[in-house]
């Protein structure tokens, strides 16, 4: 038994290091010069002399400024769009019993497994012939669209822990349905929303795919485009690069931090009966 712990924590050791490698070597080498990245092949190492400087650098050269405002425009009316309607949706095919409700119970989770790369073509051809090509309503419309289907069964499995004599109880009290979706249902998933809006404020912070097929003009790209500005022509300043992608990683880091115990609560709720 002694044998298989020390085993364990040996594997768990190795892939702890393994999947925290790539964020040191990225940590270094934000800090490290040029001449050090280029002569040097120990590019896992701390550099010989730390240069703070990279991170002005990155934040002026990358008119990161103006990306960040870009990314909260796109990120916040995304999230909350996307956790209102999926708990509507959530909210009825949990409770309501209607004929097709298993159908577009099935909807929502294929649509889940549709790769995104067999969608490229389609939205942009979508969003061009709405005319929401290039505006930030795009971007937020289809972020909303595209995360709907994981919100709702997310949501909609949540609710079905919640006991039936609640909703009769507040039936038999004359309450409405929205009442009870209001007053009853949202403060009982709240752990699980707060939960949710945690992982949707990370995934479309830190989009990239639907921002570049989205958005031409550089005055409402994200962050996540915009680092692309620190990509030269000949050469990329791998150090200023680097500086950029942890300054751009800063905001959902804080997120999590600051609501993680919304965030286990919410894993764990409805874990324990009783």
């Amino acid at each position: 038994m002694r044998a298989k712990k020390i085993v364990f924590y040996i594997l768990a050791t190795i892939i702890v290091l393994l999947w925290i490698a790539p964020f040191m070597i990225s940590f270094f080498t934000s800090f490290k010069s040029m001449d050090e990245l280029m002569l040097t092949r120990k590019w896992w190492a701390p550099p010989k002399k730390w240069f703070p400087s990279n991170f002005i650098t990155a934040w002026k050269d990358a008119n990161m400024g103006r990306y960040f405002l870009n990314t909260f425009i796109i990120t916040i009316p995304s999230v909350l769009g996307a956790l209102f309607l999926s708990s509507l949706s959530a909210y009825a095919l949990a409770w309501y019993k209607f004929r097709l409700s298993k159908l577009i119970l099935m909807i929502f989770v294929g649509g889940m497994l549709i790769p995104f790369q067999m969608l490229l073509i389609p939205v942009y051809r979508f969003s061009v012939s709405l005319g929401i090509y290039d505006r930030f309503i795009g971007v937020i419309l289809f972020h909303i669209a595209f995360q709907l289907g994981f919100c709702t069964f997310f949501l909609r499995n949540f609710m079905k822990t919640i006991p039936a004599s609640i909703f009769d109880a507040a039936m038999i009290d004359g309450a409405g349905h929205f009442t009870i979706y209001s007053k009853i249902v949202m403060p009982l998933v709240l752990p699980a929303l707060a939960a949710l809006g945690i992982l949707e404020f990370t995934w479309i912070w830190n989009d990239y795919l639907w921002s570049l097929i989205l958005i031409q003009s550089d005055k409402i790209k994200p962050i996540t485009l915009g680092l692309v500005n620190l990509q030269g022509q000949w050469i990329t300043s791998w150090n200023t690069m680097a500086a950029g992608a942890i300054i751009a990683a800063v905001v959902p880091l804080f997120v999590f931090l600051l609501f993680q115990r919304y965030f286990i609560e919410g894993l764990t709720v409805g874990s324990v009966k009783g």
